[in-house]
């Protein structure tokens, strides 16, 4: 028997595949479609990891099954090759992106091929490339027509590191999602999309779509959809308001002072002269902290006093306007109510100031002593006029009736989301198509003259002056006003990498398409994606934002979904064997080039597939991987040794025999095992899928059977292994005499009836005295039918919380459970 040699195996299979191009997306319309997506990734210096694996190994098995199971398959893979990520790394290599980013490209395509993925590469894209960004700047226009792109003056996180601005979602614990560095306050000119337009459709299309409940939360989370009411505070002795917004109103009479943010455009009018310089001072201290300093449960809220008062609307009080630095402009009005009795940080705040804390929600069999913390619970109004005595939730809704009837406040929704900034002061993105005229203001560029060629340049580093380095090429920047055309100058930003990665999962329908950005007959068959898989990380940035661009494409009538990924799965992260995440820096990575040195392909992806479930984060272990290329010499063994006895007509000749009892519990088992495995595939099980057919293995080899059920074993083991470990499985193929690539055949069917194991009564005894009988598979183990003994009601009862000391088991007749 010659020896399972998987350096000759394997690439003498991928160049067949890549030959007889066996992976394009399939086209037949008799068959139902099954689009298969991964994260778009970029292509970094490092290559992939195994961590990477555990994402793309998982599709590539889906993509196989489908197919074998009749599907017309859409499984592409492209590059997310514009933005920060690559013009840093190209900064730090010293390299220019447009030389860096093919050389990574063909690297990541090398990978992937090794680990033996079935991606349609026909269909591959690159959105750093012309023929893709220019739709990039087409769905810009798209949004400008609609007026969901504008330009305006806002406060704005800058990275000194990267030099340029972040939106909101790219700043973690105050520091730049890439780089890492402190993230500082700029204000300047920048591009919006008017994402919170869609805010309520983000946040009720959560319902449509099978997404993880971690994800569903944290989107929920981050829109901070806020139901409450409105009101104007009336500023004494100088007229005017300030709108604040509340989701309690039922606390509204225990106001005892107001807070603004430290941004708020009224702070320079209600700074008396006494108070001016603390104010200023407290204010330039504050644009030094970012929001997530700012709302930090860890420190002691801070503030000043303004010298201003203003009138409680409900009763007339007096109170005085703070400036406090945990109150934000980006949410509500950037002004509150302060009821220390009934808030955290306000209690604090009054603590410190030395400000009433006026008790209007009573808590349970309160006496009317002073707190010593927040109550913040709802309970019953007291101190509160005419409301006192009512329940909160009553009074909530009585209040806002009463504002609303006196004209006093209004019903309102707040969002915590704010606009996505798009606006990047660097080189490497698709350059924004405004043009800039003194005659007519921002301009769209016609869509005949997209795309906006990004220039070719050498100095593309940033200037540090917050500005792009495109500013500083005349022939890029002078042009015509598309409207006058006087004299005019293009926009310099050029927009985030994630408004390329917000609608490439329709390019990948119509790579090809020149005339629009998809085409819609393509969309209508393939969109939307059936399944996308990748990691959590994106959670609040990139599946945020596509789902916004669909909603307006759907809007606008492009296409006829309202969410693009209709089920998502987010893969565990693979850990170094010392437990910590994989790094460079930490020099702990694993390669899969390395492993498939030692191992092959297939036992990569059989160890990616069974080291744990899907969804969970695990540690490598090459003593683990050692077990995975075990089974496949085993699997190896099993087939070859029996290929001499396959018998091509095994369908035919088993109906015509008769089969001995170890010959039925066989053929029970690989029926059973189809079952299950199937069934693993399509819940995300692959684990315990491989686990099953190691157990199947394992019976296999301690049987004497016929050609016709040895043939059926060798057949179906091979079909079901083939999505897992593609290599091998097309090899063992061929060896039993098979024409054709396994990865076309349909994939095995069970017996339903030979999956159901028979039943037999068992007994269950405890200390030899019959106390219950339980039907069970006649098969079963001895560890199965005592964990069925235990599971039994009565037993439980009878047993009172004690252990069996002695299981005695009988198989097929009875279990003694042995208890002192």
């Amino acid at each position: 028997m010659r020896e399972y040699n998987f350096k000759e195996i394997e690439p003498k299979w991928q160049d067949r595949w890549e030959k007889e191009g066996i992976y394009r997306t399939g086209t037949d319309p008799s068959n139902p479609k099954y689009y298969c997506l991964d994260f778009f990734p970029y292509p970094s210096g490092d290559g992939l990891s195994v961590g990477h694996c555990r994402n793309y190994i998982p599709t590539d098995l889906i993509s196989r099954y489908k197919r074998m199971k009749g599907f017309n398959v859409l499984h592409p893979m492209g590059w997310d090759a514009f933005g920060l990520p690559a013009e840093n790394e190209a900064i730090d290599k010293g390299l220019h992106p447009k030389v860096m980013v093919p050389r990574y490209i063909a690297n990541y395509k090398r990978q992937l091929r090794m680990i033996g993925t079935s991606y349609d590469w026909a269909r591959e894209i690159d959105s750093s490339s012309p023929e893709y960004y220019r739709w990039t700047q087409w769905f810009f226009l798209l949004l400008y027509k609609r007026a969901l792109a504008y330009r305006g003056v806002a406060p704005a996180n800058w990275c000194p590191r990267c030099e340029t601005v972040l939106a909101n979602e790219e700043v973690e614990g105050g520091v730049c999602w890439r780089c890492g560095s402190p993230v500082t306050k700029r204000d300047l000119e920048q591009w919006f999309f008017r994402i919170t337009a869609y805010a309520e459709d983000l946040l009720r299309d959560l319902e449509m779509i099978d997404w993880p409940d971690s994800i569903v939360l944290m989107q929920k989370n981050w829109i901070g959809r806020s139901e409450g009411v409105e009101f104007d505070l009336e500023i004494k002795d100088r007229g005017g308001t300030i709108p604040v917004f509340t989701t309690r109103p039922d606390t509204v009479y225990g106001m005892s002072f107001a807070v603004l943010a430290p941004e708020h455009p009224l702070i320079g009018e209600l700074a008396t002269p006494r108070h001016r310089t603390q104010v200023d001072e407290y204010i330039d201290m504050a644009k030094k902290k970012t929001e997530i300093e700012r709302l930090s449960a860890e420190r002691r809220p801070t503030g000043v006093f303004t010298g201003s008062y203003c009138m409680n609307p409900m009763n007339g009080e007096e109170i005085p306007i703070y400036v406090a630095d945990y109150v934000l402009m980006s949410y509500g009005t950037g002004a509150i109510m302060s009821v220390p009795a009934h808030d955290a940080r306000d209690f604090a705040f009054a603590k410190d100031y030395d400000l009433p804390v006026k008790v209007v929600v009573a808590p349970p069999d309160w006496k009317g002593a002073a707190l010593e913390e927040a109550y913040v619970e709802e309970g019953t109004l007291v101190n509160s006029d005419f409301f006192s005595g009512v329940a909160s939730e009553e009074a909530t809704e009585r209040i806002i009736d009463y504002m609303e009837e006196r004209g006093i406040g209004r019903r309102k929704v707040h969002y915590r989301m704010r606009d996505w900034l798009i606006s990047r002061q660097r080189y490497w993105g698709a350059p924004i198509p405004i043009v800039h005229c003194e005659k007519c203001g921002p301009v769209p560029v016609p869509d005949s003259q997209l795309p906006v060629l990004l220039p070719d340049i050498e100095k593309y580093t940033p200037s540090g002056t917050g500005r792009s380095p495109l500013a500083t090429v005349p022939e890029f920047v002078n042009t015509d006003c598309p409207v006058c055309g006087e004299r005019a100058e293009r926009e310099t930003d050029t927009m985030g990498g994630f408004a390329c990665s917000a609608w490439y999962y329709l390019r990948f329908a119509s790579p090809d398409s020149t005339d629009a950005a998809f085409d819609p007959k393509d969309a209508h068959y393939w969109l939307p994606v059936d399944l996308y898989v990748g990691g959590a990380e994106h959670a609040v940035m990139h599946l945020l934002y596509a789902r916004f661009w669909t909603k307006v494409m759907y809007d606008a009538g492009m296409v006829e979904f309202r969410e693009p990924f209709q089920k998502l799965r987010n893969q565990g992260v693979v850990h170094a064997p010392d437990g910590r995440r994989m790094s460079k820096s930490a020099g702990n990575v694993i390669t899969p080039d390395s492993i498939v040195e030692r191992f092959g392909a297939d036992t990569l992806r059989i160890y990616e597939l069974f080291m744990a479930p899907f969804e969970q984060g695990v540690s490598w272990s090459d003593e683990d991987i050692s077990g995975a290329h075990r089974f496949l010499n085993r699997v190896w063994r099993f087939v070859l040794g029996g290929a001499q006895s396959f018998d091509p007509d095994w369908r035919t000749h088993l109906s015509s025999i008769s089969l001995s009892p170890e010959e039925e519990s066989v053929r029970r088992k690989t029926h059973q095992t189809i079952k299950k495995v199937d069934q693993d595939i399509n819940q995300f099980k692959f684990n315990t899928a491989i686990a099953v057919m190691m157990e199947w293995l394992n019976l296999l080899y301690q049987g004497d059977l016929s050609p016709a059920v040895l043939s059926e074993s060798i057949e179906s083991l091979i079909l079901l292994l083939a999505p897992f470990a593609p290599h091998i499985s097309e090899e063992l193929w061929e060896s039993v005499g098979r024409t054709g690539s396994v990865h076309q055949q349909s994939f095995p069917e069970w017996d339903e009836l030979l999956s159901s194991a028979p039943e037999v009564t068992v007994a269950i005894q405890i200390n030899g005295k019959l106390r219950d009988r339980i039907r069970v598979a006649v098969d079963s183990d001895q560890e199965r039918l005592k964990d069925a003994a235990l599971r039994s009601q009565k037993i439980s009862r009878f047993l009172k919380g004690k252990k069996p000391k002695k299981v005695i088991v009988v198989p097929g007749k009875v279990i003694n459970l042995v208890v002192e």
